[in-house]
């Protein structure tokens, strides 16, 4: 069994850490182009137990949230990167606009996002929290965002300077 899983599998693998005692966290995004701010948010996330799972937004997902020109990366890359990366466990895809679904079949120990979001925004915290578990927010890596790598590429690729060989 690889990283990415589906929401059966990843269930299956979540009873399994409860079995055993283990704390399970959680966190989700769109990890359209990952960057170092995604990469401290999942190291500091992994740290708050013994087993990260993060939930992909599905292509169509995307496209609903950020608008028809996004993603640029596919899903299946997208998990794929994730994945890859040695701070997290699991991966999941999920369809719906919200991670809401995954969290209410997850319950995590321990649901993680970053500091822009407002405790009272997080999706499915009241569920974690009802079932014993805790919120965390955590601190953002400087200045480093999606949004911003865009506008940054864009940038340098409209203003008429050298591209380079590739």
């Amino acid at each position: 069994m690889g990283k990415v899983l589906s929401l059966d599998e990843l269930r299956a693998a979540r009873e399994d850490l409860r079995r055993k005692g283990k704390t399970f966290v959680f966190t989700n995004g769109c990890f359209d182009i990952l960057h170092r701010g995604h990469v401290e948010i999942l190291k500091e996330a992994r740290g708050l137990g013994d087993a990260l799972a993060v939930g992909v937004n599905s292509d169509a997902s995307m496209r609903r949230l950020k608008g028809q020109r996004r993603p640029i990366v596919p899903q299946d890359d997208r998990a794929a990167v994730v994945a890859a990366l040695g701070s997290v466990d699991f991966v999941t895809v999920f369809e719906d606009d919200t991670p809401g679904r995954v969290i209410e079949v997850l319950i995590p120990d321990v649901l993680v996002k970053g500091s822009d979001y407002e405790l009272s925004e997080i999706v499915g915290g009241d569920t974690v929290e009802s079932a014993g578990g805790r919120v965390v927010r955590v601190n953002l890596y400087g200045e480093h965002s999606t949004e911003r790598m865009f506008r940054r590429i864009a940038d340098v690729y409209n203003s008429g300077g050298e591209e380079g060989s590739r």
